[in-house]
């Protein structure tokens, strides 16, 4: 019998159309004769949707069109089942419209990717791909991440973390306090962002106060660092779990502008998000990439080290990407962020290291299984009642608990 796997993509997220190019290439890529898939697609407001036509990127041209022609879903847990219950049920209709035995996760950015989703899957007690929900949230902070990662060695560029309420309360003051930790230029960023969405480099300080003030449109707190300036940027991707876990090739991204920005990765070369092609053609960076990177086979092998030591530190299982910065002028590597669903799910890294995209996925919801039936070892609950002994006057502050 085959598994069914709700995949789940979009959200409300700014990254929520490369989410939906992600998802629907990892759909069309699952081995059909294992999985039956259920595309299950969330909206900017965070409504759910299945249906025939919700796994067709095309139909993402038209959304209110493909949302008329499509079933708004809502999860119930039944038995050992997660159902998928209509929202809007007609007479004639059943109350359950599909059910899943395992949810696949692919969302980018916040209010998703960062625990949130994860969180929601839990409590339905289904297995579910990927980071769990401290990882996934530790790893979409980008502060919290750095603060890890310089806890257990692992290089980092020092960083600066404001939030907006202290710099509307005082901006010169956050002003100066940057400008004494760091000469320009710097690199100001959201602290939950990927896709490079928000990114900016400032060589001044006007630059700098702009940069703050965009970063801040996304994001109610923000880090600035200082910018490397001559620069190489490295990505390397692992699979695994706390067991067992191993690196790919190394790729290096290129760039166009300064900083590696959204454009770069998903629109360069007259190449739009919607006309990136599924099927495992082409991964999401449209601006291009050397696959493998011009690297030393020592730079090589110490990344590929940093980035198995960065998925055991942060606790994170399945398939994540981990971004490097090389500054050339000292040879010096630093972890920059980690992406605990990164876009293509980082399959041409995988392609390159001789493990097809099938084998990929087969092998990420192998790990989810597996992490479902350990939980069910673990202790979650007690059985005793301390309600038995409660009273009304406890209830009114006549006692306290311990």
């Amino acid at each position: 019998m085959k598994i069914k796997v709700g995949v789940f993509f979009g959200g409300k997220s700014v990254e929520h159309e490369v989410s939906i190019i992600t998802a629907i290439q990892a759909i069309e890529n699952m081995d059909k004769a294992k999985y039956d898939v259920v595309p299950i697609y969330i909206t900017k407001d965070n409504k759910m949707y299945s249906g025939d036509l919700i796994g067709d990127i095309s139909n993402y041209k038209d959304i209110d069109n493909l949302l008329k022609n499509s079933t708004q879903i809502t999860l119930v847990q039944k038995d050992n089942k997660v159902e998928l219950l209509r929202c809007n049920k007609k007479i004639y209709q059943n109350d359950v419209f599909d059910y899943i035995d395992i949810a696949f996760p692919i969302v980018h950015g916040t209010n998703v990717e960062d625990g949130t989703l994860q969180g929601f899957l839990k409590m339905f007690n289904i297995p579910y791909v990927g980071c769990d929900v401290i990882s996934s949230s530790v790893g979409m902070d980008k502060y919290v991440c750095k603060c890890v990662l310089k806890d257990n060695d692992i290089p980092i560029l020092e960083c600066k973390c404001i939030s907006s309420k202290d710099y509307n309360e005082n901006q010169e003051k956050e002003i100066q306090e940057i400008e004494a930790k760091f000469s320009y230029p710097v690199i100001v960023k959201p602290i939950n962002l990927g896709s490079s969405v928000g990114i900016q480099i400032a060589k001044k300080q006007d630059e700098l106060r702009e940069a703050i003030e965009d970063a801040f449109t996304y994001s109610k707190k923000i880090l600035v660092e200082r910018a490397i300036k001559n620069l190489k940027e490295i990505n390397c991707s692992v699979v695994g779990d706390y067991e067992s876990a191993k690196a790919s090739e190394c790729e290096e991204p290129l760039k166009t502008d300064e900083i590696l920005s959204y454009k770069n990765k998903y629109l360069d070369g007259g190449k739009k998000l919607g006309g990136i092609k599924t099927g495992g053609v082409k991964h999401m960076n449209a601006g291009g990439f050397k696959l493998p990177a011009e690297i030393s086979a020592e730079q090589r092998a110490r990344i590929q080290e940093l980035a198995l030591k960065t998925f055991s530190v942060l606790g994170c299982s399945g398939v994540i990407r981990i971004d490097f910065m090389i500054d050339k002028d000292t040879n010096e590597i630093f972890v920059n962020e980690v992406n605990t669903i990164p876009g293509s799910l980082s399959f041409h890294l995988w392609k390159a290291t001789n493990l097809n995209y099938t084998e990929m996925l087969d092998e990420i919801i192998e790990l989810a299984l597996k992490r479902n039936r350990e939980e069910k070892n673990l202790t979650f609950s007690f059985d005793t009642n301390i309600l038995a002994g409660m009273s009304m006057g406890m209830l009114k502050g006549g006692a306290k608990l311990k």
